[in-house]
C-alpha cells in the first residue's frame, strides 16, 4: 500500500530554507509574532519531524527525482539515446558532452542538492533541543544524517570536489569553499554510518529511509573511492541473513504501481497520481499550495505515446544476449526493460505502432525498429498521451546490492563469491538465465568476471540512474578497450561548476582548489 507521505511544509520550508538578512534601516528590523524562526521553533518532536519531512519533500520536487535528477545521470551515461530533435537544449548538451556552467538542468540539481543538505543540517542541529520523544528524534535526526550524505555522494561523483557545509547556514556571509573529495568522502561515509545505526531495519511508513537504505548507498560510495573491502562490509549489512530483502520473481514488479514497496526495493521516492494531468514544473519542494501530493514527470518524458526525449541507446538494446547473436537464450528483460512496434499496451487493448513513437528509431542486431522505454512507464495500464504519473521511483533495489558485492568479491580475489552472486540474479524466476560461466561470457580470470559483472548491470539496470557512475569507476580501473562515452575527454570526468555558484560564493576557491574544474 502507497502511504500518504504528503507534507506540511509551506511555513517550515519558508524557515529552513531563510538566511539571516541584515536591514539597514532599524525601524525595518521587527519580527512578525506570526512567523516562526528558526530560533523559536524545533523544540519538541513535532516539529522536528516537520523539518525532516520537508527533505522529503525536495528530495520528491522536479529538481530532484521528480524530474532533473535521472535527466542528470541518464544523460551522463550510455544507456540513452536522444528520442529526437525535440529533446531540450540543456538535455542535448549533457546528452551530447557540451555541456556548460549555465546549464539549467545541472544547476536544478546543484541547487536541490545543497537545497537537501541545508534542510538536513538544520534537523542535526536541531536535535539536541528536543526532549519530548527521544525516540522519534533520533530517527529524524538519522534519517537527515542518511539524506545528506546521500546529497554529498550525488555531489563528490559528479562534481568532484564541492563545498563542504556540515552546520546550518544562518547568516548571508557564511560561505564554504570546495573541499577536496576526499573530505567529502569522508564526511558521507560518517554520516551513513550514523544513519544506519539510528534508522529502524524495516518501517510500515513506507517511504522513508531504513538502515538497509544507509548500508546501501555506504556501499555505492566505498565502491566509488575504491575501497571494496568496506564497501563489502557495509554491503552485507543490507540484508542480514537474507531476512528483509528478496528478489523479486517477477522482474516487472520493480517498474510498476501496483507492487511499489515490495521485498525487493530498499529505497525509493514516492509519487502519487493526482488525477489532474497537472505536474508542478517549478516546484522545489517549498512551494506548493496545502501540501499536495507530488507526481513524476518521468512517465511523460520517457512514454512511447508521449514526448520520448530520451530513448535506450542501440549500446544498450544490442547488450542483451539473444539466441540470433550466438546465445543459448534469449534475455527476457529485453522485452521486459523496453517497448518496440507490434507490442501490446494499455492492457492489452492496444497494440503500439511507429506512429505513436515520436522521433527516431533503433538498430537492434541489425534490424532497423521503433524501441522505447518501458520501465516506469505507465502505458501497460493506460493509453494517454500526456499523464504525469503515480509510479515510484525505485532508488535502490536489491538485485543491484547483490551486483554491487559480485564486484566488491572480484576484485578482492573472491571469483566464486563473485560468480554466485551474478547467478542469484540470474536465478530469478522471470529470467532464468543460463548461469555464468557462458560461451559469450566465460569467468576463468578476473578480467572476464568484470566483463560479465558490466554486462550483468547493464541488462539488469539500464535506465535506473546507475550506469553514470558505474562507468566513471570502471574507466579508472580500465576495463574498457573503447570508451563508453563517445566524446569523452578528460574535463568529461566531472560536471562544471554551476556559473551561479562561481558568481555568488566568494569563498569558493579559499581552499586551495580552483573554481571550476578543468576543461570548463
Amino acid at each position: 500500500m502507497k502511504y500518504a507521505l504528503v507534507y506540511k511544509v509551506t511555513t517550515l520550508a519558508c524557515i529552513i530554507t531563510a538566511i539571516v538578512v541584515v536591514a539597514c534601516n532599524r525601524e525595518l528590523d521587527k519580527s512578525n509574532p506570526n512567523s516562526p524562526t528558526v530560533d523559536t521553533y524545533f523544540k519538541n518532536s513535532t516539529e522536528l519531524l516537520g523539518g525532516t519531512n520537508a527533505i522529503y519533500s525536495i528530495f520528491h520536487s522536479a529538481a530532484l527525482i521528480g524530474r532533473e535528477w535521472f535527466f542528470l545521470h541518464d544523460t551522463r551515461s550510455d544507456d540513452v539515446s536522444a528520442g529526437g530533435g525535440q529533446l531540450e537544449l540543456p538535455r542535448a548538451q549533457l546528452l551530447n558532452g557540451a555541456t556548460v556552467a549555465s546549464n539549467a538542468v545541472m544547476n536544478n540539481v546543484w541547487n536541490g542538492l545543497y537545497t537537501v543538505i541545508h534542510r538536513a543540517n538544520t534537523v542535526i542541529d536541531n536535535g539536541p533541543n528536543v526532549t519530548d520523544n527521544a525516540a522519534l528524534r533520533d530517527r529524524c535526526v538519522a534519517e537527515a544524517k542518511f539524506f545528506r550524505g546521500w546529497a554529498y555522494f550525488e555531489l563528490v561523483s559528479q562534481w568532484g570536489p564541492v563545498p563542504l557545509y556540515i552546520k546550518q547556514v544562518t547568516a548571508p556571509d557564511q560561505f564554504q569553499p570546495r573541499a577536496a573529495a576526499d573530505a567529502v568522502y569522508t564526511q558521507i561515509f560518517q554520516d551513513l554510518k550514523d544513519a544506519a545505526a539510528g534508522l529502524p531495519a524495516t518501517t510500515t511508513d513506507n517511504g522513508r529511509a531504513t538502515r538497509g537504505a544507509a548500508n546501501a548507498v555506504l556501499g555505492r560510495a566505498y565502491m566509488q573511492k575504491g575501497d571494496y573491502a568496506n564497501a563489502k562490509t557495509a554491503l552485507l549489512a543490507v540484508n542480514p541473513g537474507n531476512s528483509i530483502y528478496s528478489l523479486r520473481d517477477n522482474y516487472l514488479d520493480n517498474f510498476d504501481e501496483e507492487h511499489e514497496f515490495n521485498s525487493e526495493s530498499i529505497f525509493e521516492a514516492v509519487f502519487f497520481d493526482r488525477g489532474d494531468n497537472n505536474f508542478n514544473w517549478g516546484y522545489t519542494g517549498d512551494d506548493q499550495p496545502n501540501a499536495q501530493p507530488q507526481s513524476t514527470v518521468r512517465n511523460q518524458e520517457y512514454s512511447p505515446i508521449a514526448w520520448r526525449n530520451l530513448i535506450p541507446s542501440n549500446k544498450f538494446l544490442n547488450e542483451f544476449e539473444n539466441t540470433a547473436t550466438g546465445a543459448a537464450k534469449t534475455d527476457p528483460r529485453f522485452a521486459m526493460s523496453v517497448y518496440q512496434t507490434g507490442d501490446k499496451y494499455n492492457n492489452n487493448a492496444n497494440t503500439l505502432t511507429d506512429a505513436e513513437q515520436n522521433g527516431n528509431s533503433s538498430v537492434v542486431n541489425g534490424v532497423t525498429k521503433k524501441i522505447s522505454w518501458r520501465k516506469f512507464m505507465l502505458i501497460y495500464k493506460d493509453n494517454n498521451g500526456f499523464h504525469p504519473g503515480g509510479i515510484n521511483q525505485r532508488i535502490i533495489r536489491y538485485a543491484e546490492v547483490l551486483l554491487m558485492l559480485a564486484e566488491c568479491e572480484n576484485e578482492l580475489d573472491n571469483p566464486a563469491g563473485a560468480i554466485g552472486y551474478l547467478n542469484q540474479v540470474r536465478d530469478r524466476a522471470s529470467v532464468a538465465m543460463p548461469h555464468y560461466p557462458t560461451t559469450q561470457y566465460p569467468t576463468g580470470n578476473k578480467t572476464q568476471i568484470a566483463r560479465a559483472i558490466i554486462h550483468e548491470k547493464t541488462v539488469e539496470l539500464g535506465g535506473e540512474e546507475i550506469r553514470n557512475r558505474d562507468i566513471l569507476r570502471w574507466r579508472k580501473k580500465g576495463y574498457f578497450t573503447t570508451d563508453p562515452i563517445s566524446y569523452y575527454k578528460a574535463r568529461d570526468e566531472f560536471l562544471p561548476i554551476p556559473q551561479a555558484e562561481i558568481d555568488n560564493n566568494p569563498k569558493l576557491a579559499a581552499g586551495g582548489i580552483d573554481k571550476q574544474n578543468a576543461g570548463y
